[in-house]
């Protein structure tokens, strides 16, 4: 919730905890960064690319990308023509994302950078790729004067 309450506070708006917007690791007994993971070559990182995601404690692939569209398509539906912000990490944002890119079997396709903005306009139930991956607020703040 931290990451979401500078957001909410500008645009005037409630904070909304979305339980299946959850990581796909999330009931695993440890963290260890995606980054940190492939860096050191952890067998963690074979097994997350391989889709063993259960052997570390994890929801499996297509559980978890079930669980992310369908949380996603839920508050579509109940925000017609609105702007919805999700705050979530980058597993949520690789398995919607992958999802209808229809990236099939690419559970993760990219790494996100930290506060990255990902925009997915909807009309009409069509949906469409705005920005990926969107860091220009960090990187060149110069940009986006107070």
């Amino acid at each position: 919730m931290t990451t979401a309450e500078p957001i909410a506070a500008s645009c005037r708006i409630d904070i909304e905890v979305v339980d299946d917007l959850i990581e796909y690791d999330n009931n695993s007994d440890h963290y260890i960064p995606m980054e940190e993971m492939r860096l050191n070559k952890d067998e963690r990182w074979q097994a997350m690319v391989d889709g063993r995601w259960d052997e570390f404690g994890a929801d499996l692939p297509e559980v978890f990308r079930a669980r992310v569209d369908a949380a996603v398509a839920a508050l579509i539906e109940r925000f017609p023509g609105k702007r919805v912000v999700a705050v979530c990490h980058g597993g949520v944002i690789n398995a919607y994302l992958a999802s209808f890119l229809e990236l099939h079997e690419q559970d993760m396709f990219f790494l996100p950078p930290n506060t990255s903005i990902n925009t997915v306009k909807v009309r009409d139930h069509e949906r469409a790729l705005w920005f990926l991956a969107d860091d220009t607020h960090v990187t060149a703040p110069e940009l986006f004067p107070d």
